[in-house]
């Protein structure tokens, strides 16, 4: 029987003392971890791994986290988790809105942030698997791909999202027309483990729009209920897969 492939994780923290014995104990859970102690040396690596998960540091020499997370949400569709000291609600929000799925707060529970990390998995699997014949979604000339999780704008052009902006979108395209409130999103989109506020929804919502609305400021595709949540005001169609 072929054993399954174990999933690559990227820890990027400069401090080796806990780096390196965190990376054994995922390894001892099955995971396959690659080290990085710098955002540059992190960078390099990407080169050549691909990996499926990153937990990231902030505060690091030179680059930090913030600005490394940045960089994963425009060029890598891959789920990513803060490691910090830092646990005030205003730093988890801005990490969140930057695209992060999760923020963990030292010191932590490996144990915790294992179970942490299976769930983004998780959530990130029902977000972008594609069964066969699944379809893309088509909604006001902006196409959807979940297998490919690629978002293409009515002229062609692909727009990176970050992985919580896809299942974000996701969420509203698989419900049009329907009010969707915060609870049900943060269920839907980070899982209540997230320990999110409402604030986080409205700027992820926020960010979504700046990228798919014509005007973000006078918002015709998600439409905010007041009262109630959010709502995507397009017809959406599905259609097969374009070929590569």
């Amino acid at each position: 029987m072929t054993e399954p492939v174990p999933t690559r994780l990227l820890l990027v923290d400069d401090e080796a003392a806990l780096r390196e014995p965190l990376a054994a104990y995922l390894a001892r859970q099955g995971f396959a971890v690659h080290e990085a102690a710098s955002a540059a040396e992190a960078r390099t690596l990407l080169k050549t791994v691909s990996p499926e998960l990153v937990l990231l540091d902030i505060m690091m020499p030179g680059e930090d986290g913030l600005s490394l997370c940045r960089h994963l949400v425009e060029t890598h569709a891959v789920p990513t988790i803060f490691l910090t000291a830092r646990g005030e609600p205003t730093d988890r929000i801005v990490g969140l809105e930057i695209g992060a799925d999760d923020y963990v707060v030292k010191p932590f529970e490996p144990r915790e942030l294992v179970a942490r990390i299976r769930s983004v998995l998780r959530r990130a699997a029902r977000g972008g698997a594609e069964p066969a014949g699944q379809l893309d979604f088509l909604f006001e000339g902006w196409r959807l791909s979940p297998l490919k999780r690629r978002l293409v704008d009515p002229e062609g052009a692909v727009v990176a999202i970050s992985s919580v902006e896809f299942r974000l979108l996701m969420a509203f395209l698989e419900h049009p027309r329907q009010v969707l409130d915060r609870d049900r999103l943060l269920d839907m989109v980070q899982g209540r483990e997230a320990h999110l506020f409402d604030r986080a929804v409205d700027n992820q919502v926020s960010r979504l729009r700046r990228k798919i609305e014509i005007d973000s400021r006078n918002p015709q595709l998600i439409q905010t209920v007041w009262g109630g949540g959010y709502m995507l005001a397009a017809e959406v169609r599905r259609l097969p897969a374009e070929a590569e």
